[in-house]
């Protein structure tokens, strides 16, 4: 079977193929696809019909005033899911049965962070005010299948970023980090423009995405822990304008206007991208410093969504 150049150019039926008729790999991926539809979509929907059950704080923030609502960006906030499916396939349609072990782990962990995250979202949901703009008809189904309910932590964040961290654990435990560098670096960018892309369509607050570092920072301390989460922060507004010289061409074409190399200028000034990340910077390790570990690892961001105004 022919072999991508990279992992943007996976298909996501090929992983969707191989997921659920391979027997190895079926059981973890319906198990997964429940945990996904039951902890996000269901618990969500119920909500929104049975409203007044849960508390649903405000996450809003002044500063989300400093990021201009860009619907260009929709192409990248909507490759979420594609972003960890395309894995799949890359290093299926590479390893085949040598895969198998190492991508059932990794269905196995999305589910299990999907079921980590709803751990704060059962205590207490959390929205933002978002534009309601259908003038695309992505938003419109944004809009049609999405709440809005759950805000902190950020699925969108901790997915991506799992996937990528992800990405190179499966590389080291095939011997090929280092044939596999440059998508490594495509794969970062990737997680770093979709993790900008929820603050230009106004999907999250910038209260969104310390919540969701520091949720990461629990569910995978070894593979994310505060170095790397503080790394990511300050890398959150600075595009790769040279990422061509850096990862050999390998960039994704998935993204023909808006990809993480060359999306849409970043129309903050530099003083404000400072204050964006100094105030995601702050509030990280804020959390941090609140963990007790004989406490549940959510308590700190409990506590934070009770002292926000409510709906």
């Amino acid at each position: 079977m022919r072999k991508s150049e990279g992992i943007y150019g996976e298909s996501t039926v090929y992983a969707f193929y191989k997921c659920f008729l391979t027997p190895q790999l079926r059981p973890v991926s319906c198990r997964t696809v429940s945990s996904i539809f039951c902890n996000f979509f269901l618990r969500q929907h119920i909500a929104a019909f049975l409203p007044g059950r849960i508390p649903v704080s405000k996450a809003d923030h002044e500063i989300d005033g400093k990021i201009p609502f860009t619907p260009s960006w929709i192409t990248i906030y909507i490759d979420f899911t594609q972003f960890w499916i395309r894995m799949l396939s890359f290093y299926l349609r590479r390893y085949g049965r040598k895969a198998y072990k190492i991508i059932a782990d990794f269905i196995k962990s999305i589910g299990d962070l999907y079921a980590y995250a709803a751990e704060v979202y059962t205590k207490n949901f959390s929205t933002t005010k978002r534009p309601f703009y259908i003038a695309r008809a992505r938003f419109l189904l944004i809009h049609l299948v999405d709440p809005h309910l759950m805000c902190i932590p950020s699925l969108h964040v901790m997915v991506v970023i799992h996937t990528y961290k992800q990405f190179i654990a499966a590389a080291k435990e095939l011997g090929v980090e280092e044939k596999y560098k440059d998508q490594i670096e495509v794969m970062k960018q990737g997680a770093l423009a979709i993790s900008r892309a929820i603050l230009f369509v106004k999907q999250h607050s910038v209260n969104c995405v310390p919540t969701a570092l520091y949720a990461m920072t629990c569910f995978s301390p070894e593979h994310f822990p505060p170095k790397e989460a503080e790394e990511f922060i300050n890398l959150l507004f600075s595009p790769a304008s040279d990422a061509k010289e850096k990862v050999s061409g390998a960039l994704p074409e998935v993204f023909p206007r808006v990809h993480p190399a060359a999306s849409p200028k970043i129309k903050i000034s530099d003083e404000d991208q400072e204050i964006i990340k100094k105030h995601i910077m702050s509030l990280y390790r804020s959390f941090l410093s609140q963990r007790d570990a004989s406490k549940p690892w959510y308590d700190p961001l409990l506590e934070f969504l009770k002292k926000l105004p409510k709906i």
